[in-house]
């Protein structure tokens, strides 16, 4: 159990299972800080992360995180790299014997540690105080505003219900989740004045109900910045996946007015990734979540702004500016603009899918759903590196994980990596030449009907959970008529959009385009929706960095 001795105050966090030890560490930083600082200790890495996703909950803040090396179940390292997604702006000291230190040092790429202490730490004035003193100051010069939890009251099979918990937690946002069947939801429903005839209801931190929000709604009402503080920028950056952030990154790093404009959540789908082990500096990977957050914190502190839930649909060419237009009739204008949409999963073309979609049958959403599946049987469609990670992920909890593969094995699709963690997991199987023919049940998902490939024959099987990873359809439509696209819908670029050797007939400059610019100058593409694009991570990035260097050369030449 972690215990505190207070109520109001900013927390320091101590983690040893040797309860002496721990009791020590307390009563020392309690004797320099106590009246400033709640202490809170805890003695395993479990309770330790129960205690800080109630804090989290409550809407209270942490400053630091120490924890001990050695501790079993879960070591040191293991907890602060899960505390990162609780409080990734806590500083994070480790605590170890000198026989460990190598680890510390290995700790510092994995978790950014800011500090590894050697026990014993006597006498504090010396090798204790200072450390802290630094560290609580380095924390206090960054944002570390309060966030009042949301709450949300739905039902469990309601698709609806399922987007704004997607939505809240892929964009950092705490909430408490209520049933609409539980005695405090109805409470919340009453003071609402609704009858849980329309959910969900969410009830923002300053008491608003909001009821079947839509995203911008919601994210006006939760904090996140929807609208530009300008209307003209030197950069807009279209998406806010690994690619968009690289460039948003980038671009304001090297003194563009630089704004990103991302239509649900930061991220993309590499946001939506439980476990990214092959990204360069993560020896032992790094969640999806961790490194959207830390790059989207990247982003601001170098001044981009960051809006959210604003969906682009137009995009205009008006002398030297380029104008970006607003789903709701507004528009922002700049000097350059970087498309960087990405993909989205491609819709299972299965009887019965779209009905159930959000009610059993899910699209990229393993990880605010795994913890409903903790002890079920769980079916999860497609063969690349995101089904297979959201694999390991949900095989963590669920009673069995089934990834059904249209073809005939993994190896052609996912990283080597990957087959072979999944091939050492028991609880995992793979049903390859298998397709899901249909969906069934009645306001939920109960049944899958599953047919061989090859073979044809079909089965029949119980199913409460279908997660969908399959193909990458890219978010371009709405660039008809301005862009030039391949006949599957990626943006061409630079090389791919000559023909031997001439620029298109929509070119109108005596150069021709550069590496990343479409058929419009000054409009680039980055990430996934580049046509004939790696679709990884890493290289997504790379070409959020290259497509800013190819802006400057633009302007500078404009």
């Amino acid at each position: 159990m972690a215990q505190d001795d207070g109520a109001t105050r900013t927390v320091i966090m101590t983690v040893d299972d040797d309860p002496g030890v721990s009791r020590a560490v307390a009563r020392d930083l309690r004797r320099r800080y106590g009246a400033t600082y709640r202490i809170v200790r805890a003695e395993s890495g479990e309770s330790a992360l129960d205690a800080l996703r109630e804090l989290k909950l409550r809407g209270d803040l942490v400053a630091v995180l120490l924890a001990d090396y050695r501790m079993p179940q879960m070591n040191g390292i293991e907890f602060l790299e899960r505390a990162m997604d609780v409080y990734p702006g806590a500083r994070r000291v480790l605590l170890t014997a000198y026989a460990d230190t190598g680890a510390a040092i290995d700790a510092i790429n994995v978790v950014d540690l800011d500090h590894y202490l050697l026990k014993p730490w006597d006498p504090p004035e010396e090798k204790l105080y200072p450390v802290v003193d630094d560290l609580l100051q380095a924390w206090r010069a960054g944002d570390h505003r309060p966030v009042p939890s949301t709450k949300v009251v739905g039902h469990r099979w309601s698709a609806r219900s399922s987007e704004v918990r997607e939505f809240l937690a892929r964009n950092q946002v705490p909430y408490r989740w209520y049933s609409s069947d539980t005695l405090e939801g109805q409470r919340l429903l009453s003071a609402a004045g609704q009858d849980g005839q329309r959910l969900p209801v969410v009830v923002t931190p300053d008491g608003t109900p909001l009821v079947e929000p839509e995203a911008p709604d919601l994210a006006a009402h939760v904090g996140l910045a929807t609208t530009p503080t300008s209307d003209f920028y030197d950069l807009v950056v279209i998406g806010g996946g690994p690619a968009g952030l690289g460039a948003a990154v980038y671009g304001a790093s090297e003194g563009l007015r630089t704004v990103l404009v991302e239509r649900s959540a930061t991220g993309g789908q590499a946001g939506q990734s439980s476990r990214i082990e092959n990204y360069l500096g993560f020896p032992d990977g790094v969640s999806g979540g961790q490194l959207t957050e830390r790059a989207r914190r990247q982003a601001a502190k170098f001044g981009a702004e960051i809006l959210t839930a604003r969906e682009v649909t137009g995009l205009e060419a008006n002398g030297a500016a380029r104008v970006v237009r607003f789903s709701d009739g507004s528009a922002v204008a700049a000097h350059s603009v970087i498309l960087a949409t990405g993909v989205s999963y491609r819709q299972l073309a299965a009887p019965g899918a779209d009905d159930l979609t959000g009610c059993g049958v899910f699209y990229g959403s393993a990880l605010t759903e795994a913890a409903s599946c903790q002890g079920h049987d769980v079916y999860i469609v497609g063969g690349a590196n995101s089904a297979g990670q959201a694999a390991m992920y949900l095989a963590r909890g669920a009673k069995s994980v089934t990834l059904l593969v249209r073809g005939a094995s993994l190896a052609a699709s996912m990283s080597h990596y990957l087959v072979q963690q999944i091939e050492e997991t028991p609880n995992i199987h793979v049903r390859c030449h298998t397709v899901v023919e249909s969906a069934h049940g009645d306001g939920r998902l109960e049944r899958l009907t599953l047919r061989d490939a090859g073979a044809g024959d079909t089965e029949q099987v119980d199913a409460q959970w279908l997660f969908v990873f399959i193909g990458a359809a890219p978010l371009t439509g709405w660039l008809d008529g301005t862009v030039l696209r391949d006949e599957r819908g990626f943006i061409l670029a630079g090389p791919d959009l000559t023909v031997d050797g001439r620029a298109p007939a929509e070119w109108d400059l005596d150069r021709p385009p550069y590496h990343l610019e479409t058929s419009v100058p000054g409009v680039f593409v980055a990430g996934d929706a580049r046509a004939e694009s790696a679709k990884r991570v890493a290289s997504a990035v790379g070409e959020g960095a290259m497509a800013v260097m190819l802006v400057h050369r633009y302007l500078e030449q404009s």
